[in-house]
């Protein structure tokens, strides 16, 4: 389905600790972490908040296990007041960060009055940007596209609940308000339809802006129990909403084939946030990179 010399499969660590809620798998180490992903058969992985921040020592305990980095994660706050410098600062660190790991994408999501972290409900609370925000949004994403481009790198927009870009029609306007060639997509198939949209029909219609990916599946019964009962980001998550490719209801193959279709070139990154105490983050690990291997090739 892909070139291998141009499509690579990574994962991140939220099957084993948590960047949103620290507790959840506290107790499993880094060295752990990446091992069991070497071992899972996966070529790369994001970076966590148990990663080591020195990229020399990083570099040294990813390549020992034959690791690269796919990803950092950077939050945005330009619809919060007061934040835009220390937005950019930010983005910048992370920037030089990922230069010096070697990678090209760096991931953003624009957290300003987000919901996810709360023990809130999710869909009740989900903030609504109003016209300004809207223009400092995008306005301020062409700043960091343009930082990015210019040495080299991609800045991907990853949309995500309880956040002001969740559902389809906030992914078409920040795609329709911003420069092509600075901002780019993040597709995470779990966050999609966890929002009510179809993450098909996006890879289809958007499929030249794509140019990272999040496979995350879901079990339907906790989607319907998270709406049904508006669950926080956090219960919903500690309920096992997500799970891994193969593992839910969702079916990848149509939609990696859109991509493929399209040219895809880059990372296809597994993630699930689960709770290692009842998912096993190994067990999981190794089902979604054999169902990957059936359905791509890779």
């Amino acid at each position: 389905m892909f070139d291998p010399d141009k499509v690579s499969l990574g994962i991140t660590p939220t099957g084993w600790t948590n960047d949103d809620f620290p507790t959840i798998g506290d107790s499993i180490p880094f060295e752990q972490c990446v091992s069991e992903i070497a071992l899972a058969g996966f070529q790369g992985c994001s970076v966590g908040h148990k990663f080591p921040t020195d990229p020399e020592t990083l570099r040294t305990a990813l390549e020992l296990r034959g690791l690269r980095i796919t990803e950092p994660w950077v939050s945005t706050y330009f619809t919060a007041k007061g934040m835009r410098e220390r937005t950019i600062s930010e983005f910048q660190r992370q920037l030089a960060f990922i230069k010096a790991m070697g990678g090209t994408k760096i991931v953003v999501a624009e957290l300003g009055h987000a919901v996810h972290q709360q023990p809130v409900a999710l869909f009740s609370n989900k903030p609504v940007p109003d016209e300004t925000s809207w223009r400092t949004l995008l306005s301020g994403l062409e700043e960091l596209g343009r930082m990015a481009t210019e040495q080299g790198m991609r800045l991907c927009y990853h949309h995500h609940m309880g956040t002001a870009v969740q559902n389809r029609a906030e992914v078409d306007r920040l795609l329709a308000g911003t420069d092509p060639a600075l901002v780019h997509l993040l597709l995470d198939t779990g966050h999609l339809r966890w929002a009510g949209d179809d993450p098909l029909a996006l890879a289809r219609e958007h499929a030249s802006r794509i140019k990272h990916v999040h496979l995350k599946d879901l079990r339907p019964e906790v989607l319907e129990r998270s709406r049904h009962e508006d669950l926080s980001f956090h219960d919903a998550v500690l309920a096992g909403i997500f799970t891994v490719p193969g593992d839910g209801m969702l079916d990848f193959e149509p939609i990696l084939g859109a991509l493929a279709d399209a040219g895809y070139e880059g990372w296809l990154v597994v993630e699930a946030e689960q709770d290692p105490a009842k998912a096993h983050p190994l067990t999981y690990a190794r089902k979604a990179r054999e169902y990957l291997r059936k359905v791509t090739g890779l």
